[in-house]
């Protein structure tokens, strides 16, 4: 088959899920291919509240990027995840905060101005009860048509497999959190 019978599609739903390490790694490795492309990008952070390296550079390119790059970060932390999740906040809480940032990927999404949306862990979010399967199903569908949409975190629903153009199993074959080692500023977080 030739090339010239392949066309370009107008936008893409792609998604970076499973156990291994990568999934945010990569959703950033798009994001710096779209600006290198000059698209305007919408990073849409779910979950992680706390200082990562990922907030650091947005930050530090956000000057640099201006009006072609928005980043909102949201959520409370980790949800049911033992010693990992944080006492002090309650199941209510953690909905309500995966509600406000989904409403602020929904806007981002919908407008038309970004050619990228990244809604970092919003997997996790759905699979841990504090969105619904039709939320992230709603996103997907409700996106605007120009607008390509990335979607990362754990256990992405295989219902919705059809609804995604591009779907990329992250797996774990090692990892060293399994032999009771912390994550690593820069690598892991």
């Amino acid at each position: 088959m030739a090339f010239e019978d392949f066309e370009t599609k107008e936008s893409v739903v792609i998604v970076y899920t499973g156990e291994g390490k990568g999934k945010t790694s990569a959703s950033l490795g798009l994001l710096v291919r779209a600006l290198g492309n000059r698209m305007d990008v919408a990073f849409i952070q779910f979950i992680k509240y706390w200082g990562v390296s990922e907030h650091v550079f947005l930050h530090d390119i956000g000057d640099l990027y201006k009006d072609q790059l928005y980043f909102y970060k949201g959520g409370k932390g980790f949800y049911n995840a033992g010693d990992l999740s944080p006492k002090e906040i309650t199941s209510d809480q953690h909905k309500k905060a995966a509600k406000e940032t989904l409403a602020e990927a929904e806007k981002a999404a919908s407008s038309g101005k970004y050619n990228l949306v990244i809604c970092d862990e919003i997997n996790n979010a759905v699979h841990d009860g504090l969105l619904s399967q039709s939320d992230l199903e709603n996103l997907i569908k409700n996106k605007a048509p120009e607008t390509n949409l990335c979607l990362t975190g754990r256990n992405f629903p295989k219902q919705l497999l059809d609804e995604v153009d591009i779907a990329t199993n992250m797996t774990k074959l090692k990892h060293h959190f399994d032999d009771k080692f912390l994550a690593n500023p820069g690598i892991d977080f």
